[in-house]
């Protein structure tokens, strides 16, 4: 499977290249400690077990290189990173060594200066020349490099084959369908949901927004206008918050979901349908439908079509202020090496950031299909600028999502109101 020519096009967008790289003796620490803790700061996964097990034996073998070297891994809430991360980079004592963290927040993290410079380190790496082109932009600011790519991913429809077949239905083929198809399973079931969703799963509502002709924000290179208010926009918008109803998903559940709870909702036979990544398989696989799934590209407005999906993804980095650089760096490559990210495919359905790995696991696993062609249909990303990790943690859209879900607003104010906010963030990012 080939991810590359698509993937260059989104991914692009999360780069502002210019500068050659330059020395990446950027540390804000003049120590480089050859021995002692390193922490490091994961992210917790729905069933984080295999995760574990995988990254239990990389440090297992790190500490059997490194005399008197110890490594403390703590998995830490998707949720709450951004507090988190704050903290860390105001307080450089209680920071971790190196972390895990989306590849939407790169940007933000580098004009934050938590970060640290390793494209020297990573350009002498022997595995990183196999890097997929355009993973490797991910980490890449101003053509400084600042982590490694860990692993990238998308979302697609899973849905209950028992259920359909029980029930004669047919897979939506596009998103009119898909609200039809889960307001039946909702009547002839009333103990599921017919789609689940969530008011707080921003990855899972701008499908609709996308595949209705909205966009989240237009302009290029940090100068950007919010567009998410936009009559485009509105259109999924309403699309997705209509799905919010006893009929479907009741707001008084279904309103403060994430994407983890939507798929720990599916996965424990709760619902008929879940719009859920390629890492969220084992997740699933482990729950009580497993042999009675399947997963197809979440339909589009026009029958046949691919919604746009949000490509996804997490790196692992190196922070500035680390007393342990040489350490850190050497970490941060075994953890996001090959033979790692084919070990986290297995485990968790991750998928590798190394061209080759990919085509290996692509060809083992047939469940990738979905998601790839997901990705050769095109996908989205958020705009390039220090400003999202701002609009993300700030839960800007997920608040836009939720006051229309509860009546508070009506979609057109409270798209104006989300848009207004993005725009000072746009603003105050320069």
């Amino acid at each position: 499977m080939k991810l590359a020519p698509r993937l260059a096009v989104l991914l692009a967008a999360v780069v502002v290249t210019a500068c050659a790289p330059q020395t990446s003796d950027n540390s804000s620490s003049d120590k480089d400690d050859q021995s002692g803790t390193l922490r490091v700061w994961l992210f917790q996964e729905v069933g984080n077990k295999p995760k574990e097990k995988v990254v239990d034996s990389v440090v297992a073998a790190f500490e059997k290189a490194h005399k008197d070297t110890k490594v403390d891994v703590e998995y830490i809430p998707v949720e709450t990173r951004a507090q988190r991360v704050k903290a860390a980079f105001n307080d450089p004592k209680s920071a971790p060594d190196l972390m895990e963290f989306g590849n939407t927040d790169t940007a933000g993290y580098v004009k934050d200066g938590g970060l640290l410079d390793v494209t020297k380190e990573f350009g002498a790496w022997s595995e990183s020349k196999d890097t997929d082109p355009t993973a490797k932009q991910s980490v890449t600011v101003d053509g400084k490099i600042y982590g490694t790519p860990f692993y990238v991913g998308v979302r697609a429809l899973y849905y209950r084959t028992d259920v359909f077949k029980a029930l004669g239905l047919d897979v939506p083929k596009n998103m009119a369908e898909l609200a039809a198809t889960a307001r039946t399973i909702r009547a002839a079931r009333p103990d599921l949901y017919g789609l689940v969703v969530g008011g707080a799963y921003m990855y899972g509502a701008m499908p609709f927004v996308w595949a209705n002709g909205g966009e989240l924000a237009t302009g290029k290179s940090g100068s950007y206008a919010s567009a998410i208010d936009s009559a485009a926009a509105q259109k999924g918008i309403k699309a997705y918050t209509s799905l919010f109803t006893d009929d479907n998903c009741p707001a008084a559940k279904c309103a403060s979901m994430g994407g983890n709870d939507t798929i720990t909702a599916f996965a424990a036979g709760k619902a008929g349908m879940a719009i859920g990544g390629d890492f969220s398989h084992t997740a699933v696989e482990a729950g009580k439908v497993k042999g009675e799934y399947a997963v197809v590209p979440l339909p589009g407005v026009k029958s046949g079509s691919i919604a746009p999906a949000f490509a996804g993804g997490n790196n692992i980095g190196v922070l500035k202020s680390t007393s342990h650089r040489t350490l850190a760096v050497d970490l941060m490559e075994q953890l996001a090496s090959k033979k790692t990210q084919a070990s986290l495919f297995d485990a968790m359905g991750f998928l590798p950031t190394f061209a080759d790995v990919r085509q290996q696991a692509a060809a083992k696993e047939p469940y990738v299909k979905p998601f790839a062609q997901t990705l050769a249909a095109g996908t989205k990303f958020v705009p390039a600028s220090p400003a999202w990790s701002q609009i993300d943690s700030s839960l800007v859209l997920p608040t836009m999502f939720q006051e229309i879900i509860s009546g508070k607003k009506d979609v057109a104010a409270a798209s104006k109101d989300a848009a207004k906010k993005m725009d000072q963030a746009f603003g105050s990012a320069g």
